[in-house]
């Protein structure tokens, strides 16, 4: 199981010790999450916070993209350091041109499905795509309630994944925790991303060394 801490619910009062903690942990990568207050009822940050990131980060660096038009800013993206990027299906009109556009920058490419978007929308995408993104909360805000029907769509994605031959791996973004992690585990996901629960533990590290050994 792969641990994607998300800097959104770090301290931005001492990102360079958030920072440091994740790169001594036992974590897999970083996850940004870049919101444009368009796509989502919430703007978190750019450009330059991940830019900072990348400069201290030892991990790699797994952006998630909920913003309009992403295709506009995806290479910058990539030269300020993301090592894979992950759009909504929702938010892109010309779904495989985007995919392609992040492919040729030789980083992995992902498509995120908010928690209404049906299994099968990805049918004609899955075997180009590196990464699965499914959101189970509504994107735009930390902290809310896992949504309980993400097992069903972790196992739907797992079949289709299999019967299409893709390599992609599926990740899980909101509401993760240590009750939720297993059940996750053993529906299929690959990656964890987890924000307050590791952010607001007295320990953030052994968060998520607790989430790694599920």
């Amino acid at each position: 199981m792969l641990i994607a801490p998300s800097v959104l619910s770090a301290n931005f009062g001492q990102l360079d010790q958030e920072i440091e903690m994740i790169n001594s942990s036992s974590a897999d990568w970083f996850h940004v999450d870049v919101m444009d207050g368009v796509f989502v009822p919430n703007i978190s940050f750019g450009f330059p916070v991940l830019k900072q990131i990348k400069k201290r980060a030892h991990k790699p660096i797994d952006v998630h993209l909920m913003i309009v038009e992403p295709q506009r800013y995806i290479d910058e993206f990539c030269i300020q350091g993301a090592d894979s990027i992950s759009v909504h299906l929702e938010a892109c009109t010309h779904l495989h041109r985007t995919i392609q556009q992040i492919k040729s920058l030789n980083i992995k490419a992902g498509v995120a499905i908010n928690p209404h978007t049906p299994i099968h929308s990805l049918i004609d995408i899955i075997s180009d795509i590196d990464l699965v993104c499914l959101m189970s909360v509504n994107p735009g805000f930390g902290g809310q309630k896992f949504i309980a029907n993400t097992y069903k769509k972790v196992k739907e994605l797992k079949e289709l994944i299999i019967k299409s031959s893709s390599k992609a791996l599926i990740e899980i973004d909101g509401g993760v925790d240590f009750e939720n992690a297993p059940l996750l585990k053993e529906a299929g996901a690959d990656v964890l991303v987890a924000g307050n629960t590791v952010f607001s533990h007295p320990q953030p590290s052994e968060a998520i060394a607790r989430l790694k050994n599920t």
